[in-house]
């Protein structure tokens, strides 16, 4: 038995380079032959810098695709296919970030959003079995796989704990699936739960760009959609990179670009309400139909680099999941689009954007019986009208500088990290601060963040006394349009307060509207506790009031 698997496994490593061998020996095809049928194709790479570059240098099976057009060609998703030309982009984007550690709670003390308030606050949400600090882009969909509230713990690592100093590659080099005989969503392992969903997967990865159609609606013909199921998508073995270069970077024409659908469809919405409809400096985009395969796909490509929008694509608030209508408290299932939705608004609009105009909850808090909402991970609007962002600062002067390499000569560093890691090349350009020496910057990037997190933590504290309020007005047989009164004022603070755990600069990218969120955070809730108080009160004056005296007669 052992020497037949060693055999099927020699089998499927020859099979394996013979592959890679046949794809690297592939001839380069006539271009202008691709372009008869691919117009967009034809627009983007002719034009473009990379209009030299042979399409087999992402491609393979085009001979068999020339001659039969059903038998579609191979696309390359590594970060190889990129990286045979842009070594230095490829291998400081490889580059391992260990600054923090792997699967580093945010409900640790010291972390963003300590207990005992995360749990209580956020009780009844996915969130609170796991919810980790951000590790270096490679990992991002292998820790996404792996994190406790993700697929019930059917996802491990093949070697225990010293998968956190395995280098980044694909994530079955890494992983072991637990319970193969299933493709559903079911938990194995105690304290865990089965949040993750097929939406999930548009920013932690894009090897499945070509099998994903417009907003993920159900099509015929499209193999993944909102109502595919996750752990099956997982399965196929299709999605294996995190973060992959052409999210960023169109391969046709080497320009900026957008792929993340529910962005495009944000920036296109006919309300023009987003943060960059209101900038009167936007940069433009022209929007295209990919969709070769019998279903609509988007790309958007930008007239220059702009790392809020680029950027904005992952970090950025947006809604993934199924939920409940705010008007109706009817289910929101993955047939309906508000399933995968972006607002592209800050903190202050978000409680009006979801309550009102998509009429949306996430999810119904296990003490209050209140619906909350639950914030992703919003650094682009954030810094949308910040301080450094009307300076002219982007992303990418902070977390990815231009740095010089081996060869002497400067590129863009593509290992995104705090600027606390590189302040050289961040903060003390010559642009940036020139008084200042390494410790004055780390300095004040650190006095903004204890701030921000001394305003956290009182909003905290307000919360959990809302809560236990409403809990006790609710044990005293308060009317219920009182309770729904505190609910909302629940709401609407949770949301102030929420969109700053989720947010993970600790509120560096704009102190300011991290205070003005924050301590309206604490009016909002304390709204909300008189609301109870004065119920109460008014409860127990009807109650210690006198019977009234008969009438005379």
């Amino acid at each position: 038995m052992t020497k037949f698997i060693l055999v099927v496994a020699m089998t499927a490593m020859v099979m394996l380079f013979a592959s890679s061998a046949m794809a690297a020996m592939e001839k380069p095809v006539n271009a202008k032959q691709c372009y008869e049928c691919h117009d967009v194709v034809k627009e983007l790479h002719a034009g473009g810098k990379h209009k030299n570059v042979n399409c087999v240098n992402c491609h393979s099976g085009l001979k068999e695709h020339l001659a039969d057009s059903s038998k579609r060609p191979m696309v390359d998703t590594s970060w190889e296919a990129c990286g045979k030309c842009h070594k230095n982009q490829h291998d400081s984007f490889l580059k391992v970030n260990k600054h923090r550690p792997a699967r580093d709670e945010k409900s640790q003390l010291t972390n963003r959003a300590p207990n005992p308030f995360w749990d209580k606050l956020m009780m009844g949400h996915g969130f609170t079995k796991e919810h980790a600090l951000t590790r270096s882009h490679p990992f991002m969909l292998l820790d996404q796989i792996i994190v406790d509230r993700a697929a019930g713990g059917r996802f491990q690592p093949k070697n225990g704990w010293e998968y956190v100093n395995d280098k980044p590659g694909k994530i079955w080099d890494s992983i072991v699936d637990k319970e193969p005989s299933t493709g559903d969503q079911k938990v194995f392992m105690r304290q865990t739960a089965t949040a993750v969903n097929p939406v999930c997967f548009q920013c932690k990865t894009q090897d499945h760009i070509l099998d994903w159609p417009y907003l993920g609606d159900p099509t015929v013909g499209a193999p993944f959609s909102r109502k595919s199921k996750p752990v099956e998508m997982i399965q196929t073995k299709k999605i294996q990179h995190g973060l992959n270069c052409f999210t960023c970077h169109d391969p046709h024409s080497a320009k900026p670009r957008i792929v993340r659908d529910a962005l495009i469809q944000a920036l296109t919405r006919p309300e023009a309400d987003t943060l960059w409809h209101k900038d009167p400096n936007r940069t433009n985009f022209k929007v295209y139909d990919m969709g070769m395969r019998g279903y609509t796909r988007k790309i958007a490509i930008l007239e220059k680099y702009d790392t809020r929008l680029q950027c904005g694509q992952c970090h950025v608030e947006y809604n993934c999941n199924p939920g409940t209508d705010s008007k109706s408290g009817k289910p929101v299932t993955f047939d309906d689009p508000r399933t995968n939705h972006f607002p592209f608004k800050g903190a202050l609009d978000l409680y009006e954007h979801y309550e009102n105009q998509i009429k949306f909850y996430d999810f119904k808090h296990a003490l209050t019986g209140g619906y909350l909402w639950k914030g992703q991970h919003p650094e682009s609007e954030s810094y949308y009208n910040s301080v450094h962002a009307k300076a002219g600062v982007g992303c990418d002067t902070c977390h990815t500088p231009k740095v010089k390499g081996k060869d002497g000569k400067m590129y863009t560093s593509h290992y995104a990290v705090t600027p606390k890691d590189n302040i050289k090349a961040s903060c003390l350009t010559g642009k940036c601060y020139t008084g200042w020496n390494e410790k004055d910057a780390v300095y004040a990037i650190d006095s903004v963040k204890a701030y921000t997190k001394g305003k956290m933590r009182k909003a905290e504290f307000w919360l959990s006394s809302l809560i236990d309020k409403i809990v006790e007005g609710k044990k005293a047989g308060l009317d219920a349009a009182v309770i729904k009164q505190a609910q909302d004022q629940h709401l609407r603070a949770h949301i102030l307060w929420e969109y700053w755990t989720a947010e993970n600069s600790d509120g560096f990218h704009n102190p300011e509207m991290a205070r003005e969120s924050l301590t309206k955070s604490m009016d909002e809730s304390q709204k909300g506790i008189k609301i109870i108080n004065d119920a109460l009160d008014a409860k127990a004056a009807s109650a210690a009031a006198p019977a009234a005296a008969p009438a005379a007669k």
